[in-house]
């Protein structure tokens, strides 16, 4: 598995670049402000094509160029229903936009259990709302690696008092992730990699 984090815009975003090794196909997972560039050169360097945009959730700050990574790779962008809302018309969820952010259309819906392909990686999406309706983790069990989107990060968990969010759905969600490998690693939307063993919160469930 090819995995590369780019953390960048003003929020210190991380964007995620998993390919496989054997195939070459990679995908992307969220698009910061500052991101597509990167991501872009990136891929050329590691000899690998991005096919695909996979979004953990709808905030400004994983979405900022999404519309322009979709344009010059002429790939598809997938979000959890629940999500596309905000994607398509950002700002609906009523966070202000620090900068100006373009709306995209998504291909296709996100949903529970749905095995996404790449190559030889099989990549489950989780649904885990809480943070935002339409959140969602990208989970590789062969690899043991877990995408957490900003559902879990280390030592802390998404931010429940925004617009949108659904604290009462949480709880679920983080019991959905403990219920994980206790080795398994996870990347989240901000910040370092940790381990599902290592969150006391999950422990604490």
């Amino acid at each position: 598995m090819i995995l590369e984090t780019f953390s960048s815009g003003p929020l210190e975003t991380n964007t995620y670049l998993i390919g496989c090794a054997r195939t070459k196909q990679a995908m992307v997972i969220d698009v910061p402000f500052g991101a597509a560039a990167w991501l872009i050169k990136r891929a050329q360097e590691k000899g690998i094509q991005i096919e695909r945009i996979l979004l953990t959730h709808s905030h400004w700050d994983h979405v900022a160029e999404v519309a322009e990574l979709k344009e010059k790779l002429n790939i598809p962008v997938s979000i959890h229903k629940e999500d596309a809302g905000n994607l398509e018309d950002p700002g609906a969820d009523g966070l202000p936009l620090l900068f100006p952010v373009r709306g995209v259309k998504p291909d296709d819906y996100l949903s529970e259990g749905q095995p996404i392909l790449l190559g030889d990686l099989t990549i489950e999406v989780l649904h885990t709302p809480g943070h935002t309706p339409g959140g969602v983790c990208f989970y590789l069990s062969t690899q043991r690696v877990l995408f957490s989107g900003d559902t879990l990060f280390r030592g802390a968990i998404g931010n429940l008092s925004l617009p949108t969010a659904r604290p009462h759905l949480m709880r679920a969600s983080l019991k959905k992730l403990a219920a994980l490998p206790k080795q398994t690693r996870v990347y989240p939307g901000h910040g370092e990699a940790t381990t599902i063993e290592e969150e006391k919160i999950l422990k604490d469930l």
